[in-house]
């Protein structure tokens, strides 16, 4: 009798230890995700793909991966056919785009659950909706900070821009800095860009105004602030202390004129300090954070390219997804972004790997806090893409080469803009 009872105790512990097995195994039941790289590795570290598939030996990877250009216009027809990675990212107003038209899988619930959002700078909803719904999470955030050429500065005798200057600062220091040789400026104060980031975007937010109200439903180029905000662009433009767009082209571009020392200013991106420490090593120059507006705060504008989930995908991959994105946005990866310097991560304690590179800008608190204290979008919604084209022509003809009154660009711009709002 106790021979067959502890056969029994064998017999079920063997059961126990088999179903147990079972559950393991089922748990980590291989599940095949494919990972979308636009730019492949040159934009996306090798390091941390290889690092998450020698962690998640469950997950079968596959990577398909292009040319920037090529991917993006791959993916339209992918998604057309349903035949689309499971993960990929893009840029943060496409991917807006996406979860209006049900492409991306809304994280909301993901992020909640799994992490502690006290740990990432606000750049980590960039995708998020008015309504909060989410549709990706940052890949690197790239935002922008007043770079001086020191050279050029010392040279003029004039002091150093601080974390307090504002826009006003920022267009005396220009009107002292420029240099005209007869009737040809041969050196210019601050480069007057006509693109969104580092140009007339700042100008307006600066100025009180936007692009877009909260909802991102209303033009916002009527307000007089906006209108404000790009008259001072145009001014500098016309009275010379800001460069024009042909000085520019004709120099070999807003780096090359910067670090010639043919312009003493600049908006600069966080992303081309790789230029610069490749191209120019030699410049003796610095950042501080973006002027801070007439209201006495500070508008950082910052551009994301963000992952999404496909929707589409099955729930086994969409969880599979995930771990690849909470492994993105945990410590290893992040700091594999920040020592990259193309981009800025979204986790807080990454940010000390960027103070300890000590690479060229030495400030590079400028754009970390910088982002903290004020960082903006760029008033990004599903039809970004569309509207942001037409303010830069109308801004490139009428604006910056003075065609026509800012008022009436302004208007003309509002009218095209709310257009194209109304009809999405």
């Amino acid at each position: 009798m106790l021979k067959k009872r502890q056969s029994f105790l064998v017999l079920s512990l063997v059961v126990l230890l088999v179903a147990t097995f079972g559950m393991v195994a089922s748990a980590q039941k291989q599940v095949t995700l494919k990972i979308g790289l636009p730019g492949s590795y040159d934009v996306t570290s090798k390091d941390i793909i290889d690092q998450f598939i020698a962690e998640h030996p469950h997950i079968n990877v596959e990577i398909q991966e292009a040319p920037w250009g090529d991917f993006t216009s791959k993916i339209a027809t992918q998604i057309a056919g349903n035949t689309m990675p499971d993960v990929w990212f893009q840029e943060n107003a496409v991917i807006l785009g996406y979860g209006e038209r049900g492409v991306a899988q809304d994280l909301a619930a993901y992020i909640e659950r799994d992490l502690d959002t006290d740990e990432y700078i606000d750049g980590l909803f960039s995708a998020r909706t008015p309504d909060g719904k989410v549709w990706g999470v940052p890949h690197g955030i790239n935002p922008v900070a007043l770079a001086y050429n020191k050279t050029v500065f010392e040279e003029a005798g004039v002091p150093f821009p601080t974390d307090d200057w504002t826009y006003t600062d920022l267009i005396e220091a220009a009107k002292q800095l420029t240099v005209v040789e007869g009737e040809e400026p041969v050196r210019f104060g601050f480069i007057g860009a006509y693109a969104i980031t580092n140009g007339w975007f700042p100008w307006i937010k600066q100025a009180g105004g936007s692009a877009l109200d909260e909802t991102k439903t209303k033009s916002m180029f009527d307000d007089p602030r906006t209108i404000a905000g790009l008259k001072q662009l145009r001014q500098g433009i016309e009275e010379g202390y800001f460069t024009n767009v042909d000085f520019v082209r004709a120099h070999g571009g807003d780096l090359e004129v910067f670090a010639s020392g043919k312009a003493a200013m600049h908006f600069m991106q966080y992303s081309l300090q790789v230029n610069m420490q490749n191209n120019y090593p030699d410049v003796d120059w610095d950042v501080v954070k973006m002027p801070k507006a007439v209201n006495g705060e500070r508008y950082v504008p910052m551009v994301a390219n963000s992952w999404l989930i496909s929707s589409r995908a099955s729930q086994a991959s969409k969880d599979a997804a995930w771990e690849f994105l909470k492994f993105y946005l945990g410590n290893d990866a992040q700091n594999i972004v920040a020592a990259s310097g193309s981009t800025l991560p979204v986790k807080l304690s990454a940010y000390e790997v960027i103070e300890a590179s000590g690479t060229k800008p030495l400030n590079k608190a400028a754009y970390t806090d910088g982002i903290a204290e004020g960082g903006v979008t760029l008033d990004e919604n599903a039809t970004w893409n569309e509207w942001r084209l037409l303010v830069q022509q109308q801004v490139n003809e009428s604006v910056v080469h003075g065609k026509i009154t800012v008022e009436e660009a302004a208007a003309e711009i509002h009218k095209k803009v709310q257009e194209v709002l109304d009809e999405n």
